[in-house]
């Protein structure tokens, strides 16, 4: 998580407010919130349920919360350059609705600058397929591999996840 919250947060442009969701993505983004903060560019943090949480995302938060940056549970894009997406990542197998397509509607309609994390929220990893609504990034930073239904520019990320990991799960690598 904190390769990845780095990779991702060096491509964010000016003031960014990120957005977490509960799962390993969410942990990815408080990662970038807090390379953020300490570079004098974070905006705002928000996570769809703080109190869902666990493991490592949820050492992220806690991180966070001892820098003194606040975790909303709302949205909050005045003044911002730049969304980080971290709401849904790779295990998105499902269609997005409530808070979470509200998340997603709002940052498409803010007309700001889109990072999303590994890929963008909304997409099966697996498929390129929309789950009923989705962000249109401007920019992907996917994480060690490329995966399908990418938008925007791409940037793979090497996070240091070794060749034989990917072997061991029957990943071809070129």
């Amino acid at each position: 998580m904190e390769a990845a919250g780095w990779a991702c947060a060096r491509h964010c442009d000016g003031m960014t407010a990120v957005l977490a969701g509960t799962g390993n993505n969410g942990g990815d983004a408080l990662a970038a919130a807090r390379h953020l903060h300490r570079w004098g560019r974070l905006h705002s943090v928000a996570c769809l349920d703080r109190r869902k949480l666990t493991g490592p995302a949820a050492a992220r938060a806690k991180a966070l919360e001892l820098v003194g940056v606040e975790i909303r549970s709302g949205l909050g894009f005045r003044g911002a350059d730049t969304v980080l997406d971290g709401i849904f990542g790779v295990g998105l197998n499902r269609p997005v609705e409530g808070l979470a397509g509200e998340w997603i509607t709002a940052i498409n309609r803010s007309g700001l600058r889109v990072v999303a994390i590994d890929v963008p929220s909304g997409i099966d990893a697996d498929t390129g397929r929309v789950l009923g609504v989705a962000v249109r990034a401007d920019l992907t930073v996917t994480l060690g591999l490329p995966k399908a239904g990418l938008t925007g520019e791409v940037v793979v990320a090497d996070i240091g996840i070794p060749r034989e990991a990917y072997q061991a799960v029957g990943v071809e690598l070129p």
